[in-house]
């Protein structure tokens, strides 16, 4: 019988603890693969892919992939030796030391916490679609936002199990209507034969590919959130890197199959063509009425506004995550760091990510602003920068961690392939802000650049306070970016 943790180290001192072996490898992709929210990007950076940068999406999606499956590695391998609900704040305090750790803490909570705030504007805006294409009735996209709202609050306080279960079932569905679709497509036959041309190396290489790993890059945030569930996993040292592995390569391969079947569906000229219209976001409905029959479309409409939901779950546990360690080790109010008696999850933490997310759509409520471009593609594009770069310096960090000791394992594993993954992430994040209006949708230098400013802000805000502690408060300090796993005989502490 599984029993929560919390009770047996609860004592004075002693860290709270998730409630531990709950959590399956189906259950972890399915809240990892649910966060990337595969059917939203099939269905809008699909489009939005072609439109910006060519025919290239597919292969793009492929070369993504490979970079973060060379991060993962060695972000798996570390998760065997270093467990923590923060897994980034915990494996950078680990590899470069406390006050890194605190730094990445911050802009990865902050990262996580905006794009849950982004992902309410989304289902708001998309209710709102399905309900007037459905019923022929306009309501208002706050009715959809506070619906989500509320059921990602109620679940948000329970075991991460119970809403594995529901992001398990949407995320089935998600999957079965694009394969109908893609079974459609395949058998019926596009307006001329299906082609490969989208995965010729040349349209890398054209004005506007930089677009294409953006979106790319953008594409598969969340899926370092299988270590993020290390506390709550059944046998952690398994179900960690097993589920990484899955969840990048289904991605991967879904993305690119999913965008390659538009330029079977329309033509490889058909496609861009039907990219540059101003009706471009509807491509994927167009060719659902078109091959599968008008009732496909709405079950799309339908499904569109379930993944975003599917999406915010998985984004509010991970803020939750991040907010409970850190209360936990007294970088934030203690308060944030208990686990709910009965559940045993972090049940504060959520309280806190449900209300940090209402700011921003009670502000948008109420000013009147627009809920896509004001709102959520705003909020949404600040969250992806932040996050990659947090991936970027996890990945450094997990080299510098096992260049000291790789503890029996391969160089290329904990060495090679990380350090690829690293580089190409800090790669990523200096395309992204470069070409930060892509997914902004804002122009100006001044504008942009203040929305990708709190990153290093934080982050520098973050060493700075660590190192404060360190002075000041030196039992604070070596609390921070504890590691509550059963390796801890063969760790070392860079401070």
């Amino acid at each position: 019988m599984t029993e929560v943790r919390s009770q047996e180290t609860s004592g004075p001192g002693a860290p709270q603890r998730l409630r531990p072996g709950r959590l399956g490898i189906f259950a972890v992709v399915s809240l990892v693969v649910s966060a990337a929210a595969p059917l939203t990007v099939a269905a809008s950076s699909g489009p939005t892919n072609f439109r910006l940068g060519g025919l290239g999406g597919p292969l793009a999606m492929l070369i993504c992939a490979a970079v973060l499956i060379c991060f993962a590695m060695g972000f798996t391998a570390m998760s065997k030796h270093v467990t923590n609900a923060a897994a980034f704040y915990a494996y950078v305090g680990r590899g470069l030391g406390r006050p890194a750790g605190l730094g990445i803490a911050a802009v990865t909570t902050f990262a996580y916490v905006v794009l849950t705030a982004s992902f309410f504007g989304f289902i708001g805006i998309f209710t709102s679609i399905g309900v007037r294409t459905i019923f022929g009735v306009e309501v208002h996209w706050t009715i959809g936002a506070l619906l989500g709202w509320v059921l990602v609050a109620f679940l948000g306080r329970r075991s991460a199990e119970a809403g594995a279960r529901l992001l398990a079932v949407l995320l089935t569905a998600e999957v079965a209507i694009l394969v109908l679709l893609s079974v459609a497509v395949l058998v019926t036959g596009g307006p001329e034969p299906a082609s490969a041309e989208s995965y010729n190396p040349a349209h890398l290489f054209v004005p506007g590919a930089a677009a294409l790993f953006v979106l790319g890059f953008g594409a598969f945030v969340g899926f370092e959130g299988t270590a993020i569930y290390a506390e709550e996993a059944k046998r952690p040292e398994r179900t960690v890197p097993l589920a990484t592995y899955i969840a990048v390569g289904f991605l991967g391969i879904f993305y690119s199959f999913a965008f390659w079947l538009y330029t079977v569906a329309f033509g490889t000229e058909g496609v861009l063509e039907a990219a540059a219209q101003d009706d471009f976001q509807d491509m994927i409905f167009a060719a659902s009425d078109t091959y599968l029959g008008h009732w496909a479309a709405v079950v799309l409409s339908v499904l569109v506004v379930t993944s975003f939901v599917a999406c915010v779950m998985a984004f509010h546990n991970a803020s939750a995550r991040y907010l409970f360690s850190l209360g936990r080790d007294g970088a934030l109010p203690a308060v944030l760091g208990r686990v709910h008696p009965k559940h045993g999850s972090p049940a504060n933490a959520s309280l806190a990510v449900s209300a940090i997310a209402m700011v921003p759509i009670a502000l948008c409520a109420v000013t009147g602003a627009d809920p896509f471009l004001v709102f959520a593609m705003v909020v949404y594009a600040t969250g992806v920068a932040a996050i990659i770069f947090a991936q970027a310096v996890a990945g450094f960090a997990v080299v510098a961690y096992f260049v000291r000791d790789r503890r029996g394992h391969h160089p290329w594993r904990v060495i090679v392939a990380p350090l690829v993954g690293a580089i190409g992430l800090a790669i990523a994040w200096v395309v992204v802000v470069l070409n930060f209006s892509i997914i902004s949708g804002l122009e100006g230098v001044l504008v942009n650049g203040a929305l990708i400013l709190p990153t290093p802000l934080l982050f520098l805000g973050g060493v700075l306070l660590a190192r404060h502690w360190r002075r000041t408060k030196p039992e604070r300090f070596e609390r921070l970016a504890q590691n509550l796993g059963t390796s801890t005989t063969h760790l070392q502490q860079i401070d």
